[in-house]
């Protein structure tokens, strides 16, 4: 069974960053062979094209794969939005994708607000997403768009989230309003793998410390996207959606946070939990 947002999203995807070329198409194939049914890419990955091939060629039905893509930063201002989402529809060789996500806000408010999440909300209003929401947003920047869109518009919020980040006010912030989190470099670029607290409650369960990750992760209603092109680890990071903690083991977790981030890049905004 694939478990579920209320809107539909599958709580366990694959992320497709560097899966570019012929080595990056054959890890999505792997991907969806081995039962994933949520590929998320974007603009700026440059793996679109691969992501809407590998779709075709896994001769599953469209409406069996959730795909997700983001509209750049470097795309947001009028009316080069649209037309990017566009180009991104010709490059996947489709006529809408499930979810479409401003990638970053603009920095510094360089191109305004109200513009971009405009644009959002008409590429949306065209059929060209099923669903829509944001991606590296605080707080500050969820409450403007609830004012400027309407309450429940967004379906998700996707952010840097894993065992040393648990971002407890954003995660607070966004249970207030029924808005799921969706957890980006959920295995904390891999280093869960050598955790000892996570690879010690996978060995109680027979799975490996990323299961137990992504597993604890979800517990905690957040969507998952790791990433990889190792079809055992593929399917290795499967087992979390049978994993179920204890609440002491989930406690374990919990204590893991150390607000340790590892994607922050220059055109980051006021992160909530600094």
């Amino acid at each position: 069974m694939i478990l579920r947002t209320r809107d539909g999203i599958p709580l366990l995807g694959l992320g497709t960053f560097g899966r570019t070329g012929p080595e990056g198409l054959a890890a999505i194939l792997n991907g969806l062979e081995a039962g994933y049914r949520h590929i998320d890419t974007a603009q700026s990955y440059g793996t679109e094209g691969n992501v809407g091939e590998a779709v075709r060629r896994s001769g599953l039905p469209r409406s069996e794969v959730f795909l997700t893509t983001k509209i750049a930063d470097t795309n947001l201002d009028s009316p080069r939005a649209l037309e990017s989402v566009e180009r991104s529809l010709e490059t996947m060789g489709l006529d809408h994708v499930d979810l479409l996500l401003i990638h970053w806000p603009s920095q510094r408010d360089a191109v305004p607000f109200e513009d971009y999440m405009g644009a959002l909300a008409e590429a949306q209003e065209r059929g060209w997403a099923r669903l829509v929401g944001v991606s590296n947003f605080t707080i500050r920047h969820l409450d403007r768009t609830e004012a400027l869109l309407g309450p429940g518009r967004l379906a998700t919020n996707q952010v840097e989230i894993h065992p040393y980040l648990q971002s407890r006010r954003l995660v607070a912030h966004a249970r207030s309003r029924g808005l799921p989190l969706t957890a980006y470099q959920p295995l904390a670029k891999g280093r869960v793998a050598q955790d000892p607290v996570l690879a010690a409650i996978g060995e109680t369960h027979g799975v490996t410390a990323a299961a137990v990750a992504l597993a604890f992760l979800m517990a905690e209603g957040h969507v998952v996207i790791p990433a990889s092109s190792h079809p055992g680890r593929l399917r290795e990071n499967m087992a979390a959606l049978d994993l179920r903690l204890s609440a002491e083991e989930t406690e374990r977790v919990r204590a893991l946070d150390r607000g340790q981030r590892f994607i922050n890049p220059e055109k980051s905004p006021d992160w909530d939990d600094r």
